[in-house]
C-alpha cells in the first residue's frame, strides 16, 4: 500500500512560476522495503521541468535584484539537462535569452525540448583532458560570456543562491511529514542536499543525512571516470557540496539504478531517472535496516519522461549491460572514500571534502 499527501491548497496563481513547488510526497514500501518500513518520496518531477526549476528561478531573481543580470541580458550556463529546463523557464518568466552548453551525452529528446522552450543549445565537441565533459562545458561558457555583452552565468556549482533556493522544499517536507529522521539526497552540484539538509537540521537536530553519488564521480573522493548516469555525480569539485552535513555516502552503478527505476515504475507508478533510481535504492535499504517507524524522506529530482530512450529502453540497456543485474541486498563498505575505486553499490560513513584528503586512489587505467 502507498498513500499520497499534498500540501494545503493555495489560491490559483496564473504566473508560469506559480507552477513550481508544493510537490506531493508518496509513501513507498514493497518491493524496496517490507510493509511498515517504507520511505517518503518527494516527487520533484511534478514541477514543470523537475527539481531545478527551483534554483533556476531563484538564482535569476537574486541576480536581477543585485544588478548582476541586466534586463534582457543573456543567461549562459552549463547543464546536463534538468537545470536547462529550469533556466528556459526562468528566461521565459523574466524575459532573458538563454544559451545552454551541454555535451553529446544529452538525450536528443532533451535537446529538442530545450529548443522548443526557446533556449539555444551549444554542444561541446570533446571532453577536457582532466575535468571531462563538465570542465569542457564550463570552458565554453567562459568563452561565450566574453562574446555576449551583458551576459551572466548562474555558476550552479558554486553559487550559494543554488542552495538557498531549496528552503521552500525543506519547509514543504517538514509540513507534509511532521517529523523527519533521515534525509536521502542525490548529489551533483550539491545544491539541494545542502539547502534542504541545512533547514531540516535546524528543525530536527538529530537528522541523519545520506548522500547518493554515482560510480566514476569525483565528488566524494573517487577518481573521475566516464559516467553513464546523468543528473548526479561530477568530474569537478563543486563548492556547494556541504560535506560536513553528510553522515554517510553511497555510490551506485547504472545497472543498479535501472533495476530500481523499473521496480518503482511497476509497483508505485511514480519513478524517474538515474538519480531517482539511485536514491530509491539507498532509501529502501535504509528503510529495511532502520527500526520500524523511522521517518525517511527521499528527494526524487525528476520523472521518467526524458529517460524513455535510456533507463526504460531495453535495447539501450542491453547494449550497455544494464539489464538483469539486480543490486545486492546490502552495499559493500569502505572505511575511507579513497580506500579503493568502487564499481558497484558501496557505502562509506567517513565523508570528507576530497580536496582535503592526504592521499588519492591510484589512477589505474
Amino acid at each position: 500500500m502507498h498513500s499520497l499527501i499534498t500540501t494545503d491548497v493555495t489560491p490559483t496563481r496564473t504566473a508560469i512560476s506559480g507552477l513550481v513547488g508544493n510537490t506531493p510526497v508518496l509513501h513507498m514500501s514493497a518491493p524496496l522495503a517490507p510493509e511498515g518500513h517504507g520511505f517518503w518520496a518527494k516527487l520533484e518531477g511534478l514541477n514543470p521541468g523537475g527539481i531545478k526549476d527551483r534554483p533556476a528561478l531563484h538564482m535569476v531573481e537574486r541576480a536581477r535584484s543585485r544588478g548582476e543580470l541586466v534586463p534582457g541580458g543573456r543567461i549562459i550556463e552549463s547543464t546536463s539537462g534538468t537545470l536547462g529546463l529550469g533556466l528556459a523557464l526562468a528566461g521565459m518568466v523574466y524575459g532573458h535569452p538563454v544559451t545552454l552548453v551541454t555535451d553529446p551525452g544529452l538525450e536528443p529528446s532533451m535537446t529538442r525540448l530545450l529548443t522548443a522552450y526557446g533556449a539555444q543549445v551549444d554542444v561541446v565537441g570533446r571532453p577536457h583532458p582532466e575535468g571531462g565533459w563538465q570542465q569542457a562545458r564550463r570552458d565554453r561558457v567562459t568563452q561565450l560570456l566574453t562574446e555576449h555583452t551583458g551576459s551572466w552565468c548562474p555558476d550552479q556549482y558554486n553559487n550559494p543562491d543554488n542552495t538557498t533556493a531549496y528552503t521552500p522544499l525543506a519547509l514543504e517536507l517538514a509540513a507534509q511529514l511532521g517529523h523527519i529522521d533521515v534525509l536521502v539526497c542525490s548529489v551533483g552540484t550539491g545544491g539541494h542536499s545542502a539547502g534542504v539538509s541545512r533547514v531540516l537540521r535546524q528543525l530536527y537536530p538529530d537528522l541523519r543525512v545520506i548522500g547518493v553519488d554515482t560510480i566514476g564521480s569525483t565528488i566524494f573522493g573517487q577518481p573521475a571516470r566516464a559516467r553513464l548516469m546523468r543528473g548526479l555525480g561530477s568530474s569537478i569539485y563543486p563548492r556547494n557540496v556541504a560535506y560536513e552535513s553528510f553522515d554517510e555516502v553511497h555510490w551506485v552503478a547504472p545497472a543498479e539504478a535501472v533495476w530500481t527505476c523499473r521496480q518503482l515504475a511497476s509497483s508505485h507508478y511514480a519513478t524517474g531517472g538515474w538519480s531517482v533510481g539511485a536514491v530509491a535504492l539507498v532509501a529502501g535499504w535504509s528503510a529495511r535496516t532502520m527500526p520500524a517507524g523511522t521517518r525517511i524522506a527521499a528527494v526524487f529530482p525528476d520523472g521518467p519522461q526524458r529517460y524513455l530512450g535510456t533507463v526504460y529502453d531495453d535495447e539501450y540497456c542491453a547494449a550497455h549491460g544494464l539489464l538483469d543485474h539486480p543490486p545486492a541486498a546490502e552495499p559493500d563498505e569502505i572505511s575511507r572514500p579513497d580506500d579503493k575505486e568502487v564499481t558497484h553499490w558501496t557505502r562509506c560513513a567517513d565523508v570528507v571534502d576530497p580536496l582535503t584528503l592526504a592521499t588519492t586512489i591510484e589512477d589505474v587505467r
